[in-house]
């Protein structure tokens, strides 16, 4: 594949390459790290976790049911996120502790980077179903860093493992490659409405480079945007101080799964400093 690669896909064995385009685009796609034996085991775990969570089955620490209508039906109400799914799921602890993945992630956070694996929301598995009877649709544009600017656990790496591939008809990734280079201001507020603390950094990014225009408020097209597609089983990983977005799916009877969380390179928080973030995520 290269280092030359215009989509940014490198297999296990051309790290060298991937991080090469990752330090200029600010994200990359690891291919190979997932095989389909892996994945078959994470997709079984995980969609039991979900039934498990749907059930009541599992504690409350694993489950955020999201309703988009309290009037749907209780059998049709979707399980969209099992938090901390690592804990429940072997397959997905293995696969987020892999010696690859965990070299790249040192190789571009530090030696001491950490996985955020216990904390805030953990490892999380997403079914991004679209539909009425999921509340979950698309992400506006943002940086990860946007959710905690006064927290230091940043900088970050964001890593996606992919149990369905993306396409417009299930949804995928928005980015502006470089923007990561960018010293993104801080909201005032975020997404959701919550006041960004008064401790909040200006601005983050891998530079003090000032943003060459404003971000937009929700889902609007982008100067220099790109959509990045995956396939199952590719491990995306996007730096938190990207700007991107998600898309909506085009077919409301598609899926869009995976499992996704952060190695981080700042310092690790005590226990229940990231309430704020947790929140702000969603």
């Amino acid at each position: 594949m290269g280092a030359a690669n215009d989509h940014g896909v490198f297999g296990v064995d051309e790290t060298a390459d991937l991080l090469w385009f990752y330090d200029m685009h600010g994200y990359a796609i690891l291919r190979g790290l997932v095989d389909e034996a892996r994945l078959a085991q994470i997709e079984a775990e995980c969609t039991e976790a979900q039934a498990r969570v749907a059930g009541g089955e599992l504690a409350g620490r694993h489950g955020s049911t999201v309703f988009l209508d309290e009037d749907v039906s209780v059998s049709a109400r979707v399980v969209n996120y099992v938090e901390y799914v690592s804990e429940v799921s072997p397959a997905v602890a293995e696969a987020v502790t892999d010696p690859v993945l965990a070299s790249v992630m040192r190789a571009i956070l530090g030696p001491e980077c950490w996985l955020r694996a216990h904390e805030q929301f953990g490892v999380v598995y997403q079914d991004a179903r679209p539909g009425r009877d999921s509340g979950y649709a698309r992400i506006g544009w943002h940086s990860d860093w946007q959710a905690g600017p006064s927290l230091d656990v940043w900088p970050s790496t964001a890593f996606t493992i992919h149990v369905d591939g993306t396409s417009p008809a299930n949804g995928f990734l928005r980015v502006v490659p470089g923007s990561h280079l960018w010293a993104t201001p801080a909201p005032f507020r975020n997404a959701n409405g919550v006041t960004v603390p008064d401790s909040a950094r200006a601005t983050g990014g891998r530079t003090d480079r000032t943003p060459p225009f404003d971000m937009p408020l929700r889902f609007e097209k982008m100067r220099g945007e790109v959509a990045v597609y995956a396939e199952a089983g590719d491990v995306l990983l996007h730096d938190a101080y990207l700007w991107h977005s998600a898309a909506r799916a085009t077919d409301d009877d598609t899926r869009r799964r995976h499992v996704r969380g952060g190695y981080f390179g700042g310092v690790r928080p005590p226990a229940g400093v990231e309430e704020f973030i947790k929140n702000a995520a969603r």
